[in-house]
């Protein structure tokens, strides 16, 4: 391959105060990138502050994998999408996967996802199957979100879902499948063709609700989803944000996944989207808690409300 040619493929990981889970990441991605000239990962540390960027780096260098892995450092921590970007600038190949730093890729994932872009050219975006340590399957093909879909997610109610099976959000497949909504960007292959278009991910959001509103945005230029359940990764949900665990606790989230929220339904629905969305959510949440069965966690009903622009907490994410 000559030097001036494009890479083939990039992986993106991103770190945000991380260090462990990439070392994993990118440990499991050694026999499916190494040897490869036309494959690199680049590991972008979003300014993290805690020494996890040099951490990183000198294990690259250590493990002698500095042929194919790199560390390119972000001068502040823009969220995901922000992160995301950087390392997608920062490579010419002709398709990138964004890959979670809290991900364990399996054998044979990667050639699976690329043999399969190769095989169908009329693929733009592959989503491998995401599952947990022992191989249980993770949901990651959705339906877009709509504001009837926060009746549904509020009330917990499954007879309301059952009546509105249109707008249920989760999608679960098992067979591969094209022409999907949306897909998880914990893990997803991306040609290069869709950002010359598209453009880069959109980094109002600061993290949450960018995977599914890129994909919408695709999707409504010609572009196609699939899924490949052939390729297996490991998604320890959580790992690289707190988010997930606070929902399962019901603690209160932080004030950026309804900044997120605000973005995607004033973007594709606009205000008057947005405030059916709210109204949609308190009338399931009533209906939910009156049979005891509301899916909202401390604070939502006041917090649904956050529009503007979040102040990074301490904890920070990304």
């Amino acid at each position: 391959m000559s030097d001036d040619a494009p890479k083939q493929l990039a992986v993106v990981v991103l770190n945000y105060k991380t260090p462990g889970l990439v070392l994993d990441c990118l440990a499991s991605l050694r026999a499916e990138i190494e040897g490869n000239d036309a494959y690199e990962v680049i590991v972008v540390d979003n300014c993290s502050g805690d020494g996890s960027d040099a951490q990183i780096e000198e294990a690259i260098n250590a493990q002698g994998w500095q042929d194919w892995a790199r560390l390119v450092r972000s001068p502040v921590n823009g969220g995901f999408a922000a992160g995301n970007n950087i390392g997608i600038r920062a490579t010419d190949a002709e398709t990138i996967i964004l890959l979670n730093s809290d991900t364990i890729v399996r054998s044979g994932a990667i050639a699976e996802l690329m043999n399969t872009l190769n095989e169908n050219a009329q693929l733009d975006m592959l989503s491998p199957m995401l599952e947990w340590p022992d191989g249980l399957h993770q949901i990651s093909t959705f339906r877009y979100r709509t504001p009837i879909t926060e009746l549904i997610s509020a009330s917990k109610l499954g007879t309301i879902g059952r009546m509105l099976p249109k707008h249920l959000v989760a999608r679960e497949l098992r067979e591969y499948t094209e022409g999907i909504d949306w897909v998880s960007f914990a893990c997803v292959a991306i040609r290069r063709r869709v950002f010359d278009r598209v453009g880069l991910l959109d980094e109002r959001y600061f993290m949450y609700f960018e995977d599914m509103a890129y994909c919408r945005n695709a999707t409504k230029r010609g572009f196609t989803i699939g899924y490949q359940p052939g390729a297996h990764v490991v998604h320890l949900r959580g790992g690289s944000s707190p988010v997930k665990e606070q929902t399962i606790q019901r603690k209160r989230r932080p004030a950026y996944f309804y900044a997120a929220r605000a973005h995607y339904f004033k973007s594709f629905y606009g205000f008057p989207g947005y405030l059916a969305a709210n109204l949609f959510w308190l009338l399931g949440w009533i209906l939910g808690s009156l049979r005891g069965r509301s899916g909202a966690v401390a604070g939502e009903y006041r917090d649904i409300w956050c529009s503007g622009k979040h102040t990074m907490s301490k904890e920070g994410a990304s």
